[in-house]
């Protein structure tokens, strides 16, 4: 059997989409909750649908002038190993993300950018949360002390690209944000995409 191609599938959503019957919060913390609601689904049978909500973040592809890219390495707790990331935080109550981008940037490397574009959103873990990264590309960075909050810990660094892309087909790199980016960034250099100005 031939598999479909995708302009051969139903137009629209409504056929896959699930439709909030009742739901519960399970738990709140200090700034995720968990929810489970009761949701019908396209054939009209029920089910259980459990779910993070997140107050959304950004990450910030920041590029020095001799092309290297800056990094962090942070412990993860949840699974136990120190990452290489590219520099992120969350979106604080009321916040913009590109001012959050601003804030992140010079808190945790002390760097600030003369140019900032947007790159793209990206939902890192779609079956389980409501999570959303902007990703911004800084460029023109300027050096500065960096400010961490009290109970982070990091190392800051510069590496190629090439670098970067190396680590994640080695699977040095796992972390989602960092990898979306090294392959935009990638595109972007052999201009096959572009940023979104930010005026």
């Amino acid at each position: 059997m031939t598999e479909k191609s995708f302009k051969d599938l139903p137009s629209g959503d409504q056929h896959l989409c699930e439709e909030r019957i009742t739901g519960e919060d399970i738990y709140e913390g200090i700034f995720l909750k968990m929810k489970r609601d009761t949701v019908s689904l396209p054939d009209g049978q029920q089910a259980v649908r459990e779910y993070l909500t997140h107050p959304g973040a950004v990450a910030i592809v920041a590029v020095l002038d001799d092309g290297r890219v800056l990094l962090e390495r942070q412990y993860r707790y949840p699974i136990a190993k120190a990452c290489i990331e590219i520099p992120a935080g969350k979106l604080d109550p009321n916040e913009s993300p590109l001012l959050c981008a601003q804030r992140e940037l010079a808190e945790e490397t002390g760097y600030t950018a003369k140019k900032w574009s947007y790159i793209r959103r990206i939902h890192p873990v779609i079956s389980y949360s409501t999570e959303f990264i902007d990703i911004y590309l800084a460029e023109g960075l300027v050096p500065g002390a960096s400010h961490l909050d009290e109970e982070e810990f990091l190392d800051v660094f510069a590496a190629p690209l090439e670098q970067l892309i190396a680590w994640v087909e080695d699977g040095e790199i796992t972390d989602v944000k960092t990898t979306i980016s090294a392959y935009w960034l990638d595109r972007y250099r052999r201009g096959l995409v572009s940023p979104e100005p930010i005026k």
